[in-house]
């Protein structure tokens, strides 16, 4: 067993592992250029929305084998787990917290050591980028220092669960670079790890989420063509997953979360010729947003300078995650129009609220765009009272099945 792990980056990926490597028996660094989140680290006070991990980070060995700082120091391992972010003009990916990461630890670096990207990166990034980087310390890959790509594979509201029982892909540059990695990751994970290249691991990721976005492309578009019709979609994709061999997702606001709006790009990025159906997908998913916010002018077209409550800020429901969130998007694009919108979310901090008809008071629209349940079950039980208490009785819900108790 290596002695020190050094997790450059401790955020949402980057500090689930750090306190899983630390509860498995490693000597942990966490390296962050925030000094709050440092702090907060080693004094043992940071907020974990995360339940499962926060219990996890209070146990006497891992505040024994876990501690932060701002730089990093000399290790046997080095796990970059930073964002890497869209280049929202571009499309393309940016690779800067990434390259910056692994410039960090060249000074660092010695004979044996390995370095594990976490971060979702391009395909060809670790031979073409990350390798070049680490050989400027003089050492070889393959030969002195070994590179490795082991995506990340966890859900915002269960890491505990995802990052302990999925099973994980290793992509070594070369055997022992994978092999000295599965031997890290076996330490605490309970899925099957499979062993592959650099770049077939690259590719493997954004597979996964490039997927999910394209079929949450054909429900948006099927949406579209329902309404067209005037037919009641989710009727239609009922009546349509009869089929055995038919699985057809439920149409949404829009795609949000660290990973399905931008992995797909990454793949556009390599090969934009043979990618134009991924393209399509994410052009469409881009544009739902925007059609769900004309969606709620035209329901207000007849009120004058209506007021606009909004429930829902997350990414999807039940998660407190509000990254590339397209109801934000949408509360933005009614701002813009110069709407009056107040938006609360259960599960966001400083966006709670006491009670759904509190803030619905004198609204013109109570606008739902994100289910939690908690949500769910107040409309439920009070749908009647909070229509009693607007000025308007207009709730707008979208794709919303009532369940039989509604």
């Amino acid at each position: 067993m290596a002695k020190k792990i050094v997790v450059i980056g401790t955020g949402y990926v980057g500090l689930p592992l750090a306190i899983m490597l630390a509860r498995a028996g490693y000597e942990v660094i966490g390296a962050d250029i925030e000094e709050n989140v440092v702090d907060a680290i080693n004094t043992g006070f940071l907020h974990l929305a995360e339940e499962d991990i926060s219990k996890i980070y209070q146990e006497p060995n891992v505040r024994k084998n876990l501690r932060a700082q701002k730089t990093p120091c000399e290790a046997d391992v080095f796990i970059i787990s930073v964002p890497t972010p869209i280049d929202e003009r571009k499309r393309v990916a940016d690779l800067s917290q990434v390259t910056q990461a692994v410039e960090s630890i060249v000074p660092y670096l010695r004979s044996g050591n390995l370095v594990i990207v976490e971060s979702t990166v391009p395909p060809l990034t670790c031979r073409d980028i990350i390798a070049p980087i680490i050989e400027k310390s003089g050492l070889k890959i393959g030969k002195d220092v070994f590179l490795c790509h082991c995506p990340e594979r966890i859900l915002p509201g269960a890491v505990f669960e995802e990052i302990v029982n999925n099973d994980r892909i290793i992509g070594g540059m070369d055997r022992k670079a994978a092999e000295m990695s599965r031997e890290i990751y076996a330490s605490f994970v309970k899925g099957n790890l499979y062993l592959t290249d650099d770049v077939t691991a690259e590719t493997v990721k954004l597979m996964e989420n490039t997927y999910r976005d394209v079929n949450i492309a054909l429900a948006n578009e099927f949406a579209a063509v329902a309404e067209g019709l005037g037919i009641d979609i989710l009727e239609a994709i009922r009546l349509a997953n009869k089929h055995p061999r038919v699985k057809i997702l439920k149409p949404g606001i829009g795609t949000g979360g660290h990973c399905i709006p931008v992995d797909p790009w990454f793949i556009k990025e390599v090969d934009p010729v043979n990618s134009r159906l991924i393209h399509t997908a994410r052009l469409i998913n881009d544009e739902v947003p925007v059609n769900i916010a004309a969606k709620i002018r035209q329901a207000l077209k007849d009120i004058d300078n209506p007021k606009i409550v909004v429930l829902g800020l997350t990414y999807k429901p039940d998660t407190y995650d509000t990254r590339n969130s397209p109801a934000q998007k949408i509360v933005g694009l009614l701002k813009a129009d110069g709407y009056r919108v107040s938006a609360y979310d259960p599960r966001v901090k400083g966006s709670q609220y006491s009670s759904i008809k509190e803030i619905a008071k004198d609204a013109d629209a109570l606008v739902v765009l994100v289910e939690h349940k908690a949500v769910r079950d107040e409309l439920a039980k009070q749908e009647g009272e909070i229509k009693k208490a607007m000025r308007h009785p207009l709730i707008l819900r979208f794709y919303h099945e009532a369940s039989e108790s509604e």
